[in-house]
């Protein structure tokens, strides 16, 4: 049968628990604290949890909302509480929890809510990238407060920012736990009644409005027309305005308009540089839950030459760099060295400096010099040690001429 974990810090409460499971057939292990089922987790990957919300170390809400950050809700979950609230169980919910069981527990209750979710268990091995637990960074914080806000409305939705922010992520946090979210321009092409049925109640997100054709369009006038009678609501993504969608990639101006009733703007991953250490773990252990790759785990040092990179590609670029990381690093844990060498594989060579020939001798070896440096200094991303060994500057020489030439000095390498 299946490998139930039981995590509650009342001793009569696992035994009783483990004794009707066990005569179920099932293996069961038993955690008093959360330190100890996070362990059990970590070494038994067990099907399905029973977590107790009342616990001395770490309450259950917090080891829920630890587990789906760093990629390891990949078992169904459900709460237990014997002072559960309505809105406890909302948050536990959201957060991704199956279902939730009130204290004193029914047996009839229990093995119903275990056999449905080692039902789900399918469902839930394959987690995927959420914003709901994340949002460190005051941009991507107010992101998520101005989508929980706009929730309640049932007017057509326009996201709007760069390529590569993975709207989807966002339109994901507008639907209520359960309801059906339908992504893809491609469903257009389908009947819009069958279209609508699947979406009724939930959201159909349409992730580029600047791929839809004439006739995509039309599918998708039928559909704002017959959204509200479904309880269908319609979010969309647009790299541009509404007025450029018109002018530029031959959409209906009227239509446009009516899709951009509600705009919001999505933050770019660079402003949101305080969430990158999270994003990329949570990327990196949903990928060796899901055995793409060897048991792999990021350094400090790692993390923070990732949180401090522009990220002109955004989400989808980190995406990219973490998946390379997941496969070609040589040691569990990723390096420095292992990120500095990701980035300069994708990096776009710059431009050679220009020689101005028509100026002093002086003023062209300090021009040479500076630019010199300055691509020096991007190729190896500040490192100081890696610039004065390329250059074959001694590191106290090469401080000096950095100051002189106004340029500056980056970063001492972490110990």
């Amino acid at each position: 049968m299946a490998q139930i974990l039981v995590v509650d810090d009342e001793v009569g409460i696992r035994e009783l628990l483990s004794e009707i499971l066990a005569d179920e057939g099932h293996q069961v292990l038993l955690a008093e604290s959360a330190g100890t089922a996070r362990r059990w987790r970590e070494k038994h990957r067990p099907d399905l949890v029973l977590l107790d919300i009342w616990m001395p170390d770490t309450d259950g809400i917090t080891l829920l909302k630890e587990w789906a950050a760093t990629g390891q809700l990949t078992m169904p979950v459900v709460m237990m509480s014997g002072h559960g609230t309505i809105e406890t169980a909302v948050e536990a919910t959201r957060i991704g929890a199956l279902d939730f069981l009130e204290k004193p527990i029914a047996l009839q209750r229990l093995l119903a809510t275990v056999k449905r979710a080692l039902l789900n268990r399918e469902a839930a091995a394959a987690p995927q990238l959420a914003l709901s637990v994340l949002g460190r960074s005051a941009a991507l914080a107010e992101a998520k407060k101005r989508l929980a806000q706009l929730a309640h409305s049932a007017a057509p939705l326009m996201l709007r920012g760069e390529r590569g922010t993975r709207p989807e992520l966002f339109a994901r946090l507008l639907a209520a736990p359960g309801a059906p979210f339908i992504a893809g321009t491609e469903l257009l092409a389908e009947p819009p009644s069958e279209l609508l049925a699947k979406a009724a109640g939930g959201i159909l997100f349409l992730p580029d409005l600047t791929q839809l054709g004439r006739s995509e369009q039309r599918s998708l006038e039928f559909l704002l027309a017959r959204a509200d009678k479904h309880k269908a609501r319609i979010v969309s993504f647009s790299p541009v305005d509404a007025r450029t969608l018109a002018e530029r990639h031959e959409f209906d101006a009227e239509l446009a308009a009516h899709l951009a009733e509600l705009t919001l703007r999505l933050p770019p991953l660079r402003n949101a540089a305080e969430d990158v250490p999270d994003l990329a773990a949570l990327m990196l252990a949903q990928l060796v839950e899901a055995k793409a790759c060897p048991p792999r785990r990021f350094g400090i040092a790692a993390l923070n030459a990732l949180r401090h990179h522009s990220w002109p590609g955004n989400l989808a670029e980190l995406e990219s760099v973490v998946k390379d990381l997941a496969l070609t690093t040589l040691e569990d844990e990723i390096a420095l060295t292992d990120v500095e060498r990701a980035l300069a594989e994708r990096a776009t060579p710059p431009p050679p400096p220009e020689i101005a020939f028509d100026r002093p001798y002086r003023e062209a070896r300090e021009a040479f010099e500076r630019a010199y440096f300055e691509q020096l200094l991007a190729r190896e991303h500040g490192s100081m040690s890696r610039v004065a060994e390329r250059s074959g500057l001694e590191r106290t020489h090469l401080y000096r001429k950095l100051k002189a030439l106004g340029l500056p000095v980056g970063r001492r390498e972490e110990s």
